[in-house]
């Protein structure tokens, strides 16, 4: 299974964020941040957030990671990710991500 698709199916590989982390590029932590921040209307996110190896990697994860309803559901069912779930399509969860990443759900459904 493709660890760098996470939980949600967001594909981590490209992540901006993951990309700084594994180049140590603090330029484009910044660069992230502010453009997360904006786009989010996160102000809270700053450069120390902008650090992550991916949700299903050994690594340092971003902040909210932790906390995350969708990995944690994910978990607490044990599954890898919520493509092994048979809600999947009615999921108020992961159905927030799908409006704003809808290349999320056909991630989840090629690791199937």
């Amino acid at each position: 299974m493709n660890n760098l698709i996470s939980c949600c199916g967001i594909n981590c590989e490209g992540c901006e964020a993951r990309i700084a982390t594994l180049k140590n590029d603090d330029a484009l932590r910044a660069e992230t941040a502010k453009k997360w921040a904006k786009q989010f209307n996160s102000p809270e996110i700053n450069i120390t957030n902008i650090n992550c190896v991916g949700c299903r990697e050994t690594g340092v994860k971003m902040g909210h990671w932790g906390e995350c309803k969708i990995r944690l559901c994910a978990v607490e069912k044990g599954y890898q990710t919520c493509g092994e779930c048979e809600q999947m399509n009615q999921c108020e969860l992961v159905g927030q991500v799908f409006k704003f990443l809808p290349e999320a759900i056909e991630n989840l459904r090629s690791l199937n």
